[in-house]
């Protein structure tokens, strides 16, 4: 099996990596089969974005920090009736923490992510970040005037998990641009369709007209 590349940290990344853990508790982030398994049943759509969606793609190994789930904002009550009791919800919104339960049955925000783990004993096993829909239609966090079916932007892999086109996922790493996010853009891009590429030039000039990725565009 080949071995995945580590990804290496800068001292500043690496500090505030540490300072995370300290304060919101350890993660073990589930791997794509993982997250099959736990969303086994579910009734509506589900798929893999950021770098495990780059890793499908490209069949580039590297290592991962955690995985990243999404489903539509309408479909945020299905997942908490999904998991019942045996998995806690939390609502993440810039930091802030709250349960998504009974209680709080909604979301801090429909551009916020979701937290999940067994227990407050538990690590951290699923980041899952809200995608905003329009009457069910899936909707680009980046651009709003962006909306397809949720068929249209993502693609199944041979291993029968739905991901997020490639594109989709470099576009939404440009406005990281972390050293991680430059090796996938590397990776993707000699492999990406002539109108994928086009769609991910313009759309980077029109969110980022300085971004250095544009200078890698042809």
């Amino acid at each position: 099996m080949s071995e995945r590349e580590p990804l290496v940290f800068t001292p500043a990344e690496q500090a505030e990596e540490e300072q995370f853990f300290r304060r919101y508790g350890p993660w073990a982030s589930l791997d794509p089969a993982g997250v099959r398994d736990f969303m086994a049943g579910f009734p509506r759509p589900w798929w893999l974005v950021g770098g495990w969606a780059v890793e499908a793609f490209t069949g580039a190994l590297r290592e991962h920090e955690d995985v990243d789930l999404s489903i539509l904002a309408c479909d945020v009550p299905a997942l908490r009736e999904h998991v019942g009791d045996a998995w806690h919800l939390w609502s993440n919104h810039g930091g802030t923490l709250r349960p998504l339960d009974e209680r709080f049955p909604e979301p801090i925000s429909n551009e916020s992510q979701i937290w999940v783990r067994r227990s407050a004993r538990d690590p951290w096993v699923i980041d899952l970040p809200i995608t905003p829909d329009r009457d069910g239609l899936w909707t680009n966090k980046r651009m709003p005037d962006h909306v397809a079916p949720v068929e249209d932007v993502t693609w199944v892999a041979d291993d029968g998990i739905r991901y997020v086109n490639p594109e989709i996922a470099l576009l939404y790493k440009a406005a990281l641009h972390r050293p991680k996010d430059d090796r996938d853009l590397d990776r993707c891009l000699p492999l990406l369709s002539d109108t994928a590429t086009s769609w991910l030039r313009d759309s980077i000039a029109r969110l980022h007209p300085d971004h250095a990725w544009l200078g890698r565009f042809s």
